[in-house]
């Protein structure tokens, strides 16, 4: 009985110690975890993420990223252009679409009453009252629009050296734009004011260059909006794109410069075609009053008056389309 008895504990003394000998330690199991999982195979699911990972960094897929950034700026841009609060913000006017339609139709009373009390023919008041009513406040929106946008355009350049000699500097980003907005001339600095306040405000960076396209709606801030996007979602050397994007817009301006002392000639003439007859129309007006009283007054006169303003009107327009190039 002794002896099987001491046969036992025997066995339990040697298997007790091959466990202690073979037992591994907390961090050799860790690492004995992670040899495993590095020799074994992957899943299809990690070779699926790893690929898409690897295909999202490559040439063709920014490419591809810039080209649907650029198509979805675009749509953007048109529906910015159609609205009329945009364009006003464009222009710099705080009023409201409904007090710019007040505008417009008390204008158009205002010279209706006018053709009334002068007794030109009925058919002139409301003729004139829309086209002035509804014309001119348009044209000086689209001109205050068009001069600010010139002018942002014109000084966007200046603002990306800014940003590159800030970054280089060691200076955040946001600094560099506190720094665009203090320091440039207007409308180019109230720009940049106003994306940093939408910024302190809570609102994303994305957003903010949004809202700030909608105000400014210029190639030049797409692509500054498209490189900051691309910038944030694949990284790399942020100064060095808004480097090349800097050179970039200066080649465009001297392109458009360019263009414009080519084109030259050609919108001198049309300006004089155009200003040629009714200043011819004015100064027999005004020299020999009894000449042209009968184009005014006799109802054929009136009728050869409307169609020599619809096919100058057509001319002009086609004069315009001829002489206007986009790039």
């Amino acid at each position: 009985m002794l002896i099987i008895i001491g046969a036992i504990l025997g066995f339990i003394a040697v298997v007790g110690v091959g466990f202690a000998l073979t037992a591994a330690t907390p961090g050799q199991a860790k690492t004995t975890k992670r040899v495993q999982a590095i020799a074994r195979a992957p899943t299809n699911r990690e070779v699926r993420a790893r690929a898409a990972r690897a295909a999202a960094n490559t040439p063709d897929a920014r490419r591809k990223a810039i080209v649907k950034t650029l198509k979805d700026q675009e749509k953007q841009a048109k529906k910015a252009q159609l609205t009329l609060s945009n364009k006003l913000l464009q222009a710099g006017l705080t009023m409201t679409p409904g007090f710019y339609y007040g505008i417009c139709a008390g204008l158009g009373v205002t010279v209706m009453l006018l053709v009334v009390v002068l007794r030109q023919p009925i058919w002139a008041a409301p003729v004139l009252g829309a086209a002035i009513g509804v014309g001119l406040p348009r044209w000086i929106v689209n001109f205050l629009a068009n001069g600010r946008i010139k002018k942002f355009t014109s000084a966007f350049s200046d603002a990306m050296d800014i940003i590159v000699r800030g970054i280089k500097s060691g200076l955040p980003v946001h600094d560099c734009l506190k720094i665009i907005g203090r320091e440039t001339p207007q409308p180019l600095a109230g720009e940049f004011q106003r994306l940093m306040e939408s910024i302190g405000m809570g609102m994303s960076f994305d957003q903010a260059l949004e809202k700030m396209y909608d105000r400014m709606p210029t190639p030049e801030l797409r692509f500054f909006s498209i490189v900051m996007n691309v910038q944030q979602k694949t990284g790399g050397n942020l100064a060095e794109a808004l480097g090349n994007l800097s050179t970039v817009l200066r080649a465009r301006k001297l392109m458009r410069e360019k263009i414009k002392a080519l084109s030259s000639e050609a919108t001198a003439s049309a300006m004089i075609i155009g200003c040629l007859p009714p200043g011819v129309v004015v100064l027999i007006s005004v020299t020999q009053p009894g000449y042209m009283f009968p184009m005014f007054h006799d109802p054929r006169g009136q009728l050869m008056m409307l169609g020599g303003v619809t096919w100058m009107s057509m001319g002009i327009f086609v004069m315009r389309r001829m002489i206007n190039f986009k790039f």
